[in-house]
Formats: structure tokens, C-alpha cells, sequence
């Protein structure tokens, strides 16, 4: 049975694997080659730009990555919630905020580590479950699931910034 996510509808019934693999092809095709003011670019007015996009991208691999891996490795475990946007405010502000190339570089780097985590995890280790303070009992599949589906959520803004 498919968990689900906040997410689930963007997955549309892809598997999340390879949802995962063809998302970050995606985000690597249309922002490698950008210059530093284009990663300045917003999909909307008062929305984030495409650097916080993808600093919020790669905060997103390192928390839901972390919680996986606690998942699989500490029976019992108790994620904690986190604050999107005071996560934002301390990378993405000021003159040591993350440049657009390094948060896509981040992103990249973390999404491959998972992928490949995530693809070499058995339908046991999917099923290993976790509690979370917002949202009750959770499996590592449900995790994989979000993820694939959060990603997804997140190309389409990157892909109407690039026509912009």
C-alpha cells in the first residue's frame, strides 16, 4: 500500500526511486549552468527565489536523509519536527548566505546519497517505523515517499524560474 504524504499526489504513482532519479536529472538540467543572478529568480511575487529553493531542497535531504537513517539504525526512534524557515533564515541570509551553485551542489550531493540508500533498502527495512510529533506513526517507506513527492513539488517552481 503507498503511504500517505502531504506529498502523495505529485508522485502520481511513480515508483519514489525513480522519481528521485529523474527529479534530480531534472534540477541538475535546468540550474547547472545558471549565473549567480539567476538563481536570484522567483517563481512568483513574495515567493522564494530559486537559491532558497534549493537551499530548502538540500536542508530537506539532510533532515529526512538523518531521519532514515535513525529509523534504520536506532529501533524506537522519535523524529523531531523542524522549522522550515528558521532553517532558511540561518542559511540563506546575510553575506555568508549559501550561493545558488553551492546549494544546488548540496542538493545534488545529498539526494545522491539517499537515492542510493534508499535503493538498496529491502521491503523490511521500508517497513521499520518511526514516530513523529506531528504526524503519529511513520515508515521509512513513508520518509522515501515524501521525499520523492517533495522534490517533485519543488521542480515545477525551478522549471518555471528557468523560463523566466
Amino acid at each position: 500500500m503507498t503511504p500517505q504524504t502531504p506529498y502523495t499526489a505529485a508522485l502520481d504513482n511513480r515508483d519514489p526511486i525513480r522519481a528521485m532519479r529523474d527529479t534530480t536529472a531534472r534540477i541538475r538540467a535546468v540550474a547547472s549552468d545558471w549565473r549567480p543572478d539567476q538563481f536570484e529568480r522567483s517563481y512568483a511575487p513574495g515567493k522564494w527565489d530559486a537559491r532558497k529553493i534549493l537551499i530548502h531542497l538540500a536542508q530537506s535531504e539532510i533532515a529526512l536523509g538523518y531521519r532514515a537513517r535513525m529509523t534504520l539504525t536506532s529501533p524506537g526512534y522519535l523524529a523531531q519536527s523542524f522549522d522550515q524557515d528558521r532553517w532558511m533564515n540561518i542559511e540563506s541570509g546575510g553575506s555568508g548566505g549559501l550561493r545558488g551553485a553551492d546549494a544546488l551542489a548540496a542538493f545534488l550531493g545529498t539526494a545522491a546519497m539517499n537515492i542510493a540508500l534508499f535503493a538498496g533498502l529491502s521491503d523490511a527495512d521500508r517497513a521499520i517505523t518511526l514516530a513523529h510529533p506531528e504526524y503519529g506513526s511513520l515508515t521509512v517507506d513513508w520518509i522515501i515517499h515524501q521525499m520523492a513527492g517533495h522534490q517533485i513539488h519543488h521542480v515545477k517552481q525551478l522549471d518555471t524560474i528557468a523560463t523566466r
